[in-house]
């Protein structure tokens, strides 16, 4: 599970406006109160978007982020990973993260914590999921997966016709 903590307030009354999320057809989706309120004059079986979508929920009512709220969530992450440079591709590619790859890890992560992936210079590249505890990361064989791949920023590439 992805957390941003008590920062979602940073998200919500921003200096540049008030901000909310909307649910519209099982998509949760980020934007102004100024859009939504011109939103309003559009009806809901007509409107295919508005906002950014931060994701969706699927079939069985679990929430899956879209990389498109990477840009949003990123700042405000609690837990973040940092890969090294060889091994950013393989993970735009949509591969799983080794204990070879890793570069840094926020303290304390715990295992199956959701986790912002991070180049060495600070770049956001994705979501993912610790495999492993920090602890347990340190003492791991290089080829043991450390972060589950969830989403990256190669999916803009890979599959831009359903990214709405």
């Amino acid at each position: 599970m992805f957390r941003i903590g008590e920062n979602i307030r940073l998200l919500i009354d921003r200096p540049d406006g008030t901000y909310c999320f909307r649910l519209h057809n099982d998509r949760v989706y980020y934007m102004s109160e100024r859009i939504l309120k011109l939103a309003t004059n559009i009806s809901r079986d007509k409107l295919v978007s508005v906002g950014t979508c931060f994701g969706k929920f699927t079939k069985t009512q679990k929430f899956r982020l879209h990389i498109t709220a990477l840009d949003f969530l990123a700042p405000y992450a609690k837990f973040k990973v940092w890969v090294k440079p060889g091994s950013e591709q393989s993970f735009l590619y949509g591969n799983h993260i080794m204990k070879s790859g890793l570069g840094r890890i926020t303290e304390n992560t715990a295992q199956y914590q959701g986790v912002v992936v991070y180049s060495m210079a600070d770049v956001p590249l994705g979501f993912g999921v610790a495999a492993k505890t920090t602890q347990e990361c340190r003492k791991v064989d290089p080829m043991s997966i450390v972060v589950f791949h969830q989403a990256d920023i190669g999916e803009y590439i890979r599959s831009e016709d359903t990214l709405t």
